[in-house]
């Protein structure tokens, strides 16, 4: 059996990613375990974050680690909030966040709300290989929150096939449709024969 610390200081994520990685039979091991802070995250990409974050903490603790780097992609706002989706505006919890994003798009009619979550996965081992699985789900910014399940922007991201927010998804059915799921069900795929083949990331 694997061990694979779940690097990542947020109870919401780590749930998930637990939840979806429970047909690999992995021992998931929690960050604060450890006592490692995550770096950072100074790179430019959702790839370039979730990959230093994975490296950093398979490198201080000697085991594979999977980081997620994910956030809101809003047309409208030129991408923002984007890979500052955490700490967007400064603001320093989701209510905020989300009051602030609000904001930004006071005034804009529903057509042009359209955004997309994007989730990258990486798992890195201390020997430097990696790997990489992006997901995505498009949906529409609503002008109120609606729901009270979920985190983040989960309020306000509006499914319409579905008719709801991500808020208002049970977690079973949130584990089925959203950008995080995706991505799990990409590295799911490459590992069903076992381990895929590996590429070294440069840590320099």
């Amino acid at each position: 059996m694997m061990q694979v610390v779940i690097a990542t200081s947020n109870p919401g994520k780590y749930r998930e990613l637990a939840q979806g990685l429970e047909p690999l039979g992995w021992e998931l091991r929690p960050l604060p375990d450890f006592g490692v802070e995550l770096p950072e995250e100074t790179g430019t990409t959702f790839e370039d974050n979730a990959l230093m974050k994975a490296a950093t903490v398979a490198q201080k603790t000697r085991l594979p680690a999977l980081a997620d780097d994910s956030g809101l992609v809003v047309d409208a706002l030129g991408g923002e909030p984007g890979i500052y989706s955490a700490r967007y505006g400064g603001r320093t919890n989701d209510r905020d966040r989300n009051v602030y994003l609000l904001e930004r798009l006071r005034g804009v009619p529903p057509e042009e709300r359209t955004a997309r979550f994007v989730a990258v996965l990486a798992l890195a081992y201390p020997d430097g290989h990696v790997e990489s699985y992006r997901g995505e789900v498009e949906g529409v910014i609503l002008e109120a929150p609606r729901g009270e399940g979920g985190f983040g922007y989960d309020p306000l991201f509006y499914l319409p096939e579905l008719e709801r927010t991500f808020a208002e998804l049970a977690p079973e059915e949130k584990a089925r449709h959203s950008h995080r799921a995706r991505a799990l069900a990409k590295l799911l795929e490459a590992w069903k024969d076992g381990p895929p083949p590996r590429e070294i990331w440069p840590l320099e």
